[in-house]
């Protein structure tokens, strides 16, 4: 009973500290990167942007002021759907921001190179936010408009934000420069696709497919050293008409690469097939 308590408090910890990890990437890559340079891209903070330029308000106040808009509204909304994740990271990004503009103001961009700037800005928020849609998370913002659509409406939610954060985008090209709008055009369209690659490294497995004549050895170090399961299947060679048979296993890459390396010395003759997948769901992965 007690090892069963700790092991659930180890996991709420290193939940806990991806939480407030990330959330801080994502601080740091929107306050030194994209506030500095003026991209539009990404909703609330893309907005903040535009509302810092009209001098009305600094982008972390307002990013600070709708994010706590948002969160009473989703509360309010969305009521036990609304998760306390979300609403801890919304916090988190909104407050580091005012403390960052607070603790280090910045007038300018950190370097003269905007492409360099950009890659920054794209890269550190994705990598935040990808962490956080991969454990079941979020940092507010849009995503709470999202919900709210998805409950009282029948829209195409990923449509709309993508128009909204386009809207967004053109209105950066009339309010800064054409140079301006263009890079945020290109961080539009590079930050979904990066944060889907990063989610799917995050989740990447190997899927093996083991052709052999004697799948014993193989399945005991699969069982015993890696601690995983597998299952075998009889066959038959197309070509010799020799039986055959096919064992069939998911494993991390670690494991990946001790399996092949485990085959190659041990079995030579059997045939691998070795193939990438981050949607594995079950045992050991991933549940439904």
């Amino acid at each position: 009973m007690y090892m069963t308590g700790s092991i659930e408090m180890k996991e709420k910890l290193k939940h806990f500290l991806l939480l407030t990890v990330s959330t801080l990437i994502m601080a740091v890559g929107t306050y030194f990167f994209k506030f500095t340079n003026n991209f539009t891209f990404g909703g609330i903070t893309g907005l903040a942007v535009l509302i810092a330029k009209t001098g009305f308000m600094s982008a972390s106040d307002f990013t600070f002021v709708m994010n706590m808009i948002l969160l009473v509204i989703g509360f309010i909304v969305l009521g036990r759907k609304f998760t306390a994740k979300t609403a801890y990271c919304s916090i988190l990004l909104s407050v580091t921001l005012s403390v960052l503009e607070r603790v280090y103001p910045m007038s300018h961009p950190l370097t003269d190179q905007p492409m360099l700037e950009l890659c920054f800005a794209i890269a550190l928020p994705s990598l935040g936010s990808a962490v956080l849609f991969n454990i079941g998370s979020s940092s507010g913002g849009t995503d709470i408009i999202a919900m709210i659509l998805k409950k009282y409406s029948s829209f195409d939610i990923g449509r709309a934000l993508l128009a909204t954060d386009i809207a967004i985008t053109i209105a950066g090209c009339f309010m800064f420069d054409v140079k301006t709008g263009l890079y945020s055009f290109l961080g539009l369209a590079i930050r979904s696709f990066m944060i889907d690659t990063f989610i799917e490294s995050f989740n990447l497995s190997k899927y093996f497919n083991v052709v052999c004549d004697v799948p014993e050895p193989i399945c005991d170090f699969i069982v015993n050293t890696l601690h995983r399961s597998a299952t075998v299947c009889h066959a038959q060679g197309a070509f010799s008409g020799r039986d055959k048979y096919i064992v069939f296993t998911a494993l991390n890459r670690p494991q990946a690469v001790k399996l092949r390396n485990f085959i190659k010395e041990n079995q030579p003759e059997a045939f691998i097939l070795i193939s990438n997948t981050s949607e594995i769901i079950g045992k050991g992965f991933h549940s439904i």
